[in-house]
């Protein structure tokens, strides 16, 4: 099995042979004065399995397209096997047609992967909360890893929660708390977010909806999938506190991290927050390279 690393990932790629027992394989990517790109591979794929590796964070578009790139070459150079691993998979929000003339974003990325030789395709906690499972938007054989226990190992030994309650600040993030709580062999629960829009107001306000919840005297390991504005978890973090929750920590696999989300999530009473490698940046200290290596060796 040959590992390749797109511009995006080229670091993760070589944590995943590392993980593998070997060394990823060798791609070039520069571009010309005119902004197009050249990409050449070093290594002989013909008759190989090759696995590329690329993430879609910050600059999609970009990456898309080197992806495609990089299928297609694998293809005509006579791979047995192409598969993608996207660990941080954009426009898979937009799975559905919500007015007339959308673009269906998540199937038209399918179908592109695919016609380009794809044979195989990986995520990690793909937002897909309409459609819940990413094989219904391929063609070809799609699977959708979690990074909650890798997250919920590092909150064990790098936070030390006390009594700890791990909790999805929605609904939907409910099944990666169960993961993280397993991990710290603790309670679990999930909050509602309740969107409201009062009199006057042009656009709605985030409220969350703690319920009965005994949180004194707690640590709290609140769990999600994606931090983009962090107006939820501030929401869910105020909430606590109002509890009377003792300490406030933060996992997710996705941090994106809109400007001031970390500003406005820590002036909530949070400690820390942690992501992984899937959206690389300041707080992403856990990597997923465990997760994808141990779906490639299955």
């Amino acid at each position: 099995m040959l590992i390749l690393g797109g511009s995006a990932s080229q670091p993760l790629a070589e944590k995943v042979a590392k993980e593998l027992g070997q060394e990823a394989g060798q791609l070039e990517v520069k571009r010309f004065p005119d902004g197009e790109k050249y990409l050449r591979i070093h290594d002989n794929v013909k008759d190989q399995d090759v696995v590329a590796i690329q993430s879609l964070y910050r600059t999609p578009d970009e990456n898309i397209f080197e992806l495609l790139l990089l299928t297609d070459t694998l293809r005509d150079l006579g791979a047995r096997s192409i598969t993608a691993v996207i660990p941080y998979l954009a426009y898979a929000r937009q799975d559905s047609r919500f007015y007339p003339g959308e673009a269906v974003s998540s199937a038209s990325v399918a179908r592109l992967l695919e016609s380009a030789g794809t044979t195989s395709f990986f995520t990690i906690d793909c937002h897909l909360h309409r459609l819940g499972d990413v094989a219904k938007v391929f063609k070809i054989p799609a699977h959708n890893l979690t990074a909650m226990h890798e997250l919920g190992k590092y909150a064990r030994e790098h936070f030390k929660p006390r009594n700890p309650i791990v909790i999805g600040p929605d609904e939907e993030a409910e099944q990666w708390a169960t993961v993280v709580a397993k991990e710290l062999d603790s309670e679990h629960v999930a909050f509602r977010k309740v969107r409201v829009r009062k009199e006057g107001m042009t656009s709605s306000k985030v409220e969350v909806d703690a319920g009965d919840i005994e949180l004194k005297g707690r640590d709290v390991v609140f769990a999600d999938d994606i931090i983009s504005t962090g107006g939820t978890i501030a929401e869910a973090a105020n909430a606590c506190k109002k509890g009377g929750a003792k300490r406030i920590f933060v996992v997710c696999t996705h941090p994106v991290l809109a400007e001031g989300a970390l500003k406005r999530i820590k002036a909530a009473g949070v400690l820390k927050v942690i992501g992984t490698d899937t959206y690389p940046g300041p707080i992403s200290k856990v990597t997923v390279a465990p997760v994808i290596a141990a779906a490639l060796k299955s």
